[in-house]
């Protein structure tokens, strides 16, 4: 893969995160992110062009606001910083490939979302479902592209099968899930099930036990009780862009741990 290209969607990373910034502090209070611009949320003055380059412009301040010296909240810097990462590891994943739109589209909301979840405990529906219909609409597109129509309907079962079960879990024990982590289900499953129902299994898996791994560390440091609420939409982002980028191995692990044959079948040699 082109390390130019690579870069290319990195940067790209770098502005969708500067626009994520925007969305996580907006969406929840029922704000438009797209008017008025932006604003310090201290002193009221507008942001500068130059003061709005993404990640460069907080570094060159020290992390304050020019006006007025407030410290700008860290989690502008890391999201952007984050999402430019991330699009640049996906550009190396998928390469050129019809599922990079998607895949790209899916990771942006999941940050959005898994932020919110942090700050507020709240998965905006103002987030999940744009984030659904557009990685929705760029599956659909790799499908007529490609003309695997098949994974697409892999990938509406495991949106509805996630939806399901998360659902059951809520109505049966609504203190468990909230109907925010029901939806986010339906999302995860629409964005994984392209690549296969096990990398849905996977991210739910990774994200409830490294929920499971927090809530004990920090039960063991005295820092929270078996009531403590923890945000469990940041732990299921967290698996889901985990088994996005890394979750082939383990999925070609386990389908060849359950293939009897797999193990013994014959090598054939390659032909010259």
């Amino acid at each position: 893969m082109s390390s130019i290209f690579v870069v290319i969607i990195g940067l790209l990373g770098l502005a969708v995160g500067s626009f994520l910034n925007v969305a996580v502090s907006r969406v929840p209070a029922g704000r438009s992110v797209l008017r008025p611009r932006s604003a310090c949320p201290e002193c009221a003055v507008p942001i500068a062009v130059r003061d709005n380059i993404p990640l460069v412009s907080w570094l060159l301040l020290g992390g304050r606001c020019r006006a007025c010296r407030v410290p700008i909240p860290v989690r502008y810097p890391l999201l952007e910083a984050l999402t430019a990462l991330l699009f640049a590891a996906e550009a190396l994943r998928f390469g050129r490939s019809e599922t990079l739109p998607a895949a790209l589209v899916f990771t942006a909301g999941l940050l959005a979302l898994a932020a919110c979840d942090a700050e507020l405990f709240l998965l905006p529906r103002r987030l999940v479902h744009p984030t659904l219909g557009l990685t929705a609409a760029c599956l659909l597109a790799a499908a007529a592209a490609t003309g695997q129509w098949h994974r697409l309907g892999v990938t509406a079962a495991c949106a509805g099968g996630g939806f399901a079960v998360f659902f059951a879990l809520h109505w049966v024990r609504p203190a468990w899930l909230g109907f925010g982590d029901v939806r986010l289900a339906a999302l995860l499953g629409t964005g994984l099930g392209w690549l296969g129902p096990w990398y849905l299994v996977l991210a739910v898996v990774a994200g409830s036990a490294a929920g499971l791994l927090v809530g004990l560390a920090l039960m063991a440091a005295g820092r929270a009780t078996r009531s403590t609420r923890l945000p469990f939409g940041l732990f299921l982002a967290a698996g889901a862009i985990a088994a996005l980028l890394v979750g082939t191995p383990l999925v070609d692990w386990y389908e060849r741990l359950g293939d009897p044959y797999a193990a013994s079948a014959p090598v054939t040699p390659a032909r010259h």
